[in-house]
């Protein structure tokens, strides 16, 4: 007789948990180590997360379900703005709230504006002081903020506390524990082999902009969108059709860089790091095409997932 799966004895923990914060706090490497896989792109550019992903987390505790969201920052154009809206309305429905700090440098305007929506939350709520490795530490100063606007709301929450740092990966059991502490009992919402539920397009389209983005640096990634046309599944690898939107022609030659050197490089990290994620090889056409101000195009922000 087949001893039962412990972990399926009793339902455990199970939940929701919005990861939220200011832009470049180091959301997406936090959701990376909590998994020990990556799920999302990581740059130190503005905007590189532009969807909402789930990342999966199953272990005996119970299951966590992160929503990685858009960074919230000083928008420009009807992308930034998408964006910011995105990551608030993420909040809605979760069953806690992580807020990601960057214990490294001052508050800022919206760390302050977290901090005002969180009085509001009814769930639980974690703040997660990340790079508290660095120097100088101003988590005194995160903790003195929340205090003033705490009084000024009349607010009797209570956040829990913990310094960490994704990237080293110092305080990750603590946060855990805490995560899971303030869930709810219930039933896995997914089964324990999935790690995430991100559509496969959309997550080629992400691995190849963060290979773009890690060229390019400022020069021009807020102007870059890649989109996959089309998968052909061949029975010994992938053949992937993808377009690279930018908004002006001069910036279709940067993109592909002398001879043609920027996009190869691209399409071969690109290609290595999919491999690595699928099991299967890839062969990917990346197509480089010019789109008038498409950041200010409805349809066009609807297609990519952006609005």
């Amino acid at each position: 007789m087949t001893e039962p799966n412990p972990k399926h004895v009793e339902p455990g923990r199970a939940g929701i948990t919005a990861i939220v914060g200011r832009t470049n706090v180091g959301k997406s490497t936090l959701v990376n180590r909590l998994l020990g896989e990556k799920v999302s792109i990581v740059s130190d550019t503005v905007q590189t997360t532009r969807n909402v992903i789930r990342a999966i987390l199953t272990e005996e505790r119970g299951q966590i379900v992160f929503l990685d969201t858009p960074g919230v920052h000083k928008a420009q154009g009807e992308l930034g703005k998408n964006l910011n809206k995105a990551a608030r309305s993420a909040v809605q429905g979760v069953d806690a709230i992580l807020l990601v700090l960057d214990a490294s440098i001052k508050p800022e305007l919206e760390d302050d504006g977290w901090f005002r929506r969180i009085t509001r939350e009814e769930v639980p709520v974690v703040i997660a002081l990340n790079k508290s490795d660095r120097s100088p530490d101003r988590s005194a100063e995160y903790r003195a903020l929340w205090q003033e606007i705490r009084t000024e709301k009349e607010s009797d929450k209570e956040p829990v506390w913990i310094s960490v740092s994704a990237l080293k990966g110092d305080g990750m059991a603590d946060l855990l524990s805490a995560l899971f502490e303030n869930l709810p009992e219930g039933e896995w919402l997914f089964p324990d082999d999935i790690l995430t539920d991100y559509p496969r397009k959309l997550n080629i389209a992400d691995v190849i902009r963060e290979k773009l983005f890690h060229r390019l640096h400022e020069e021009l990634p807020h102007a870059v969108a890649v989109w996959v046309e089309e998968i052909e599944e061949l029975e010994n690898k992938w053949v992937v059709d993808v377009s690279v939107y930018v908004e002006r022609h001069s910036q279709k030659g940067i993109v592909i860089g002398d001879k043609g050197r920027l996009l190869k490089w691209v399409k071969q990290q690109a290609e290595k790091e999919l491999y690595e994620m699928y099991g299967v090889r890839f062969q990917l056409k990346l197509w480089v095409k010019v789109e008038k101000n498409w950041r200010k195009n409805f349809w066009i922000l609807k297609k990519l997932g952006y609005a």
